[in-house]
C-alpha cells in the first residue's frame, strides 16, 4: 500500500526555521520525483518545490527560492524540505506529493 507520511509542521516565529519530512512507503521511492505543494485558508493548493529523481535537479517557486530548500534520503524513503525565514504568508498545510499520491499534510503556522 503506497503511504505518504509528512511531519515536521508546527509553530515558527516570523524569519524562523521549519524542516518537514515525508516518508514514503509501498513504493520505490528512489524511482520517483518528490514534490510540495501547500494550501493556505482559503487559498487553492500550490506547487512549492520539486525534486528530481536522485535529487540532481531541484526546482522551487519563485515565493520560496533562496529561503526554502528540498532535499530526500533514498536509504530512507524521505524527502525533507528545509524552510528558512519563514514569514506569515508561508502559513498554510503543507502537502507532500509523488506520482499521484498525496499526503495527509502538515500544519504550518508562522506568527509572532
Amino acid at each position: 500500500q503506497i503511504q505518504l507520511v509528512e511531519s515536521g509542521g508546527g509553530l515558527a516565529q516570523p524569519g524562523g526555521s521549519l524542516t518537514l519530512s515525508c516518508l514514503a512507503t509501498g513504493f520505490a521511492f528512489a524511482n520517483f520525483p518528490q514534490s510540495w505543494y501547500r494550501q493556505a485558508p482559503g487559498k487553492e493548493r500550490e506547487w512549492v518545490a520539486t525534486i528530481g529523481e536522485r535529487g540532481t535537479v531541484k526546482n522551487y517557486d519563485d515565493s520560496v527560492e533562496g529561503r526554502f530548500a528540498i532535499s530526500r534520503d533514498d536509504d530512507y524513503n524521505t524527502g525533507y524540505l528545509q524552510m528558512n525565514n519563514l514569514q506569515p504568508e508561508d502559513t498554510a498545510v503543507y502537502f507532500c506529493r509523488v506520482m499521484g499520491y498525496w499526503g495527509q499534510g502538515t500544519q504550518v503556522t508562522v506568527s509572532s
